[in-house]
């Protein structure tokens, strides 16, 4: 987004109040109307729009700028396209319902909650949707718990822990996707960099989840035995059903460019859904753009399958395109090369860098609540900062993952904060105390930026 000429130097007053007044507009708009992103943020790409108008910039100039920021995220677009599609060949194939039944297998009565924070990691990763998770499964557990008589807050900071955990690492997740391509990093680059943080955050939450656990009898497994009799319905769970996940992995690991990998990934699935299903190729066409159907009679299951497809990235795209129009067009009035030149002194050092990244993610979402600006806004502000201390992209698009996609649900009026405690009955403030992962991914990232370690210089 640097590469992005400024027309005009305005003052840092002047950048502050335009800043000001659209984080109000967004924040307004989406805490206390409920409204999507995408409208707050088409209302600040018109405010930007008059505000150069008045400055005296053409028309042009300024749509310009709207194109050359929407133009840095097509590549995103492409790659979300081919989610879409990989979501929805992995579901006829029985790739992700395999996994996640396999996740309930490790259910047992002992060590609960880190068996709770297991098994939503592996839905998550599975399905690459947090909230999607926490309103099936998640909900399941809860009920599990209610039964038990054991805390609902832990287990409710277990279920976003790992659901988060699933949602930060898995190459089907939009924010994964979005996070790398915003600084140009290959997907699986960025996966297995954001392990440095992410795996010994993981182990340091299970740990506290196994001590925290109580000595409790498993008596009520009806939820999760309808879980799995509804997984079993669709009649996909097979061992071959995993080969999609292998060829990812292998693929991953030779360096395949992540959009090759993907439908690499979809043509098998495609392929093997024939052993177990015959579909005509107007089925398939119609499930590649509008995603796969459950129909089990499981309300739950049927919830947590049905999804995939091209359509449903469209939401996605569609607020990425709008985000980034609206730094193109910050960029174009000086406004970000303003602020940050007010603030450049103090960001001299590498470590100064990193915890001004993650500050600034963090406060998007205590300020606005939306996850996806958070880490739009962070990538764009300090792309040109990481540059010039001379770090590698990827150490951009961790710190816009540990501190911007798991801060969101502790957030009480974010987006997540409100869904999840609709979804689970525990309010936000409740469960944050316990949502170990999510509170020690930002602290690593901050940490190995002041001490240098796991760090990539160009």
């Amino acid at each position: 987004m640097f590469h992005i000429k400024s027309v005009i130097t305005p003052s840092v007053k002047e950048s502050f109040l335009l800043v000001v007044l659209i984080v109000i507009t967004i924040s307004v708009s989406l805490i206390q109307f409920g409204a999507v992103p995408h409208l707050p943020i088409l209302f600040s790409i018109l405010l930007l729009i008059c505000y150069g108008l008045v400055k005296g910039i053409p028309y042009r100039k300024l749509e310009s700028g709207l194109v050359q920021g929407a133009g840095a995220g097509m590549s995103a677009v492409f790659l979300f396209f081919f989610i879409g599609i990989l979501i929805s060949t992995w579901m006829m194939s029985g790739t992700i319902p395999t996994l996640i039944y396999a996740g309930f297998q490790l259910i047992t009565p002992l060590f609960f909650f880190a068996i709770v924070f297991v098994v939503t990691s592996i839905v998550g990763l599975a399905i690459g949707s947090s909230l999607t998770t926490v309103a099936t499964v998640g909900v399941a557990f809860v009920g599990m718990a209610t039964v038990l008589d054991v805390s609902l807050a832990i287990t409710a900071g277990a279920i976003v822990s790992g659901a988060f955990f699933g949602d930060k690492m898995s190459p089907v997740s939009d924010t994964t996707n979005l996070a790398s391509s915003i600084v140009n990093v290959d997907l699986f680059t960025h996966i297995r960099n954001m392990g440095w943080t992410t795996i010994p955050a993981f182990i340091l939450s299970f740990i506290v989840f196994a001590v925290l656990s109580p000595d409790v009898v498993l008596s009520d497994t009806e939820k999760i035995q309808a879980f799995q009799d509804g997984l079993l319905a669709t009649g996909t769970i097979h061992w071959y059903a995993l080969l999609p996940l292998v060829l990812l992995i292998v693929l991953t690991a030779l360096k395949v460019p992540a959009m090759m990998n993907l439908a690499a990934s979809s043509i098998l699935a495609i392929a093997l859904s024939y052993l177990h299903q015959t579909y005509n190729l107007t089925e398939v066409f119609g499930m590649l753009f509008g995603g796969y159907v459950s129909e089990t009679g499981v309300t739950d299951v049927d919830t947590l399958l049905t999804r995939g497809g091209l359509q449903s990235m469209f939401f996605t795209i569609g607020l990425v395109l709008l985000s980034l129009s609206m730094g193109g067009l910050l960029f174009t009035l000086g406004i970000i090369q303003t602020l940050l030149g007010k603030i450049e002194s103090l960001l001299k050092k590498v470590s100064s860098v990193i915890a001004a990244a993650a500050m600034t993610a963090i406060g998007i979402n205590l300020l606005i609540g939306e996850q996806y600006l958070s880490i739009l806004l962070t990538g764009q502000a300090f792309q040109g900062q990481f540059d010039k201390v001379g770090l590698a992209g990827k150490n951009l698009s961790r710190v816009m993952e540990d501190a911007g996609t798991v801060v969101n649900p502790l957030v009480p009026w974010s987006v997540c904060g409100i869904f999840i405690t609709s979804m689970l009955g525990v309010s936000t403030l409740d469960y944050l105390p316990f949502a170990f992962f999510c509170l020690l991914c930002p602290i690593l990232t901050v940490v190995f930026g002041i001490t240098g370690k796991t760090l990539t210089y160009k």
